[in-house]
Formats: structure tokens, C-alpha cells, sequence
């Protein structure tokens, strides 16, 4: 599994950055565009993509992962 992908904001548009990364993995200018390029990433690492608000909060998560537990149906 690999690191989980966050868009944040970043200077006058928004970021993805790895889980405990300092650095941007990529800039966007829009937080839409930000959140095309990390979920494309989080899919391809089979982890979560975290997407932060302009104050920082958790707005929405979504994980591409394997789930062990997968619901029956």
C-alpha cells in the first residue's frame, strides 16, 4: 500500500502531497484539478486520497485500497 495522497492548499492554488512529505508532488490551480491528479495516484498506489478545506480541515476521503473486508452482497 502506498502513501496516502492529500490535496492541500498551496500558495495561490492547491497541492498533492504525500503522507508525511514535505514536498509537493504536484501544484494545480484549482482544488478539482488537484483532486483529478491524487486520485489518480491513490489508485494506482491502492491507498486514500485526503482532501483539506482551505483551512485545513478534512473535507472528504476517499481509499482505493484492497479492503480486507469487503461487504457481501
Amino acid at each position: 500500500m502506498g502513501k496516502n495522497q492529500h490535496v492541500v492548499p498551496h500558495n495561490d492554488g492547491w497541492a498533492v502531497r504525500g503522507a508525511g512529505n514535505e514536498r509537493v508532488t504536484r501544484t494545480a490551480d484549482t482544488q478539482a484539478e488537484a483532486r483529478e491528479i491524487a486520485r489518480s495516484i491513490a489508485q494506482n498506489q491502492g491507498s486514500e486520497m485526503i482532501v483539506h478545506r482551505p483551512d485545513g480541515r478534512i473535507r472528504e476521503r476517499n481509499s482505493y485500497g484492497n479492503d480486507p473486508h469487503p461487504p457481501k452482497g
